[in-house]
């Protein structure tokens, strides 16, 4: 064996020993902290699972040890902090040993109502769908979607066509329910979603433009481009109507306009004489004065 070799191989076994000797002293004083008790203090959490609408009580949420130096933003240390000020309610549901969060909980004597589940200058609005539209029934509470307008292009062309309206909208409740964990999907027939003043507007009017779907997307997927409008001739259809069109010949050239001429003027007159019933007419010469 190489010099070399012989170095490299005894660094190797010195900051192997550094390593192992580091990691020992980091969790004998981590032990050593827990074991004295260095820590934060208690978290208030769900003792049970809950779901949306169940009211919080002391018999569904219970104090556990937390060793970390600090708490989850919106976390209760004690009992007494999330009771004292009024009953609370469930927005968003709760496995056992959760931390109980103040924006998962309604406010003191609020009740679980929609509009607790909305950001700040959102809105809800509700879509009719059906089994297709609704994505069969795997749209549920907590998923996001992009809503797709199918409707008719106005006169002359008459062509069906589609386009995406609006993308990543937060669904909030299917049908009356606004539970997150569901565990069948239900054939839903209407879907409330998520938006802003302005996309609530574009979802009404387009009801009365046309139908509207719903395509379920990733929720940590960015707003991507949102494609160009597909009309029939995208999908290679011709209607009866553009292929006589296509083949109807021309019309025929427009006739000139036919020019009538007045009758020159002649020095005779006809004149009618009726005698005993019967009428009869001479031609005679006119005399000017």
């Amino acid at each position: 064996m190489r010099p070399n070799n012989h170095i490299v191989l005894f660094l190797a076994i010195v900051m192997g020993g550094i390593a192992a000797f580091l990691a020992r002293n980091w969790i004998e004083g981590h032990s050593r902290a827990f074991a004295a008790g260095d820590s934060a203090g208690t978290v208030v959490v769900a003792a049970q699972p809950l779901g949306f609408g169940a009211e919080v009580n002391a018999e569904n949420v219970t104090e556990i040890p937390w060793v970390a130096k600090s708490l989850p933003k919106g976390a209760f240390v004690v009992k007494e902090d999330l009771f004292k000020d009024g009953r609370r309610v469930v927005l968003s549901p709760l496995v056992q040993g959760e931390p109980i969060l103040r924006s998962k909980i309604t406010g003191p004597g609020q009740r679980a109502l929609l509009s607790s589940l909305l950001d700040e200058g959102k809105r809800a609005v509700t879509l009719r769908v059906d089994d297709v539209r609704g994505v069969a029934g795997f749209i549920l509470p907590g998923d996001f979607v992009d809503v797709v307008l199918i409707a008719e292009d106005g006169p002359p062309r008459r062509e069906n066509y589609s386009e995406i309206l609006l993308q990543h909208l937060k669904v909030l409740a299917v049908d009356q329910l606004a539970s997150e964990r569901q565990e069948q999907p239900t054939v839903a027939k209407a879907v409330t979603i998520e938006v802003t003043p302005e996309q609530a507007q574009k979802l009404l009017l387009a009801t009365n433009i046309g139908k509207l779907s719903l395509i379920l997307r990733r929720p940590e997927e960015a707003n991507g481009n949102s494609g160009r409008r597909v009309t029939e001739r995208d999908l290679g259809r011709i209607d009866a109507r553009t292929a006589v069109e296509a083949i109807r010949p021309p019309p025929p050239p427009t006739p000139p306009p036919v020019v009538v001429t007045a009758a020159p003027p002649t020095n005779t007159a006809k004149v009618a004489i009726v005698r005993n019933n019967k009428r009869e007419e001479y031609t005679v010469r006119r005399f000017d004065n």
